[in-house]
């Protein structure tokens, strides 16, 4: 795939490209809602677990167990740390222990979660992203 140097014209062109896609443009419209409207906080298990699996569902980030998941995300509260900016927040959302002591990292996923609460402070990062920055063979630690 050939990708053209970033530019304002080129940034233009996928945007346009983007909002013709009437899937996607509605799914992130209702996942702003529901992170920054409907459920902004995230210390209420019921809310936080909507999130998770609104996210997983449209996005398939491979959360086999959103319960667990949003149970960690609960036992981080997060809100202080999401108003600050902290970056480091992404990591500790992404390592979660699934079963006794074995610890999965969902990375693309709590950037994805981050991202939905301040996307201008925690950018998206997934697969494509990587296969961009490390090349095909590589992997993200």
């Amino acid at each position: 795939m050939k990708i053209e140097r970033p530019s304002k014209k080129e940034v233009q062109k996928y945007l346009v490209r983007w909002d013709s896609l009437e899937n996607y443009v509605s799914q992130e419209s209702s996942l702003r809602k529901l992170f920054t409207e409907t459920y902004p906080e995230n210390n209420k298990l019921d809310d936080v677990l909507i999130k998770v699996c609104s996210l997983n569902d449209f996005y398939g980030t491979n959360i086999f167990s959103p319960f667990i998941v949003a149970k960690h995300i609960v036992s981080l509260k997060i809100d202080d740390r999401l108003r600050n900016n902290d970056l480091e927040l992404i990591n500790d959302i992404a390592k979660i222990k699934v079963t006794g002591k074995k610890e999965i990292n969902f990375y693309s996923f709590a950037a994805k979660y981050c991202s939905h609460h301040k996307p201008k402070v925690y950018p998206i990062y997934d697969s494509f992203d990587e296969k961009l920055c490390v090349g095909k063979n590589a992997k993200m630690e």
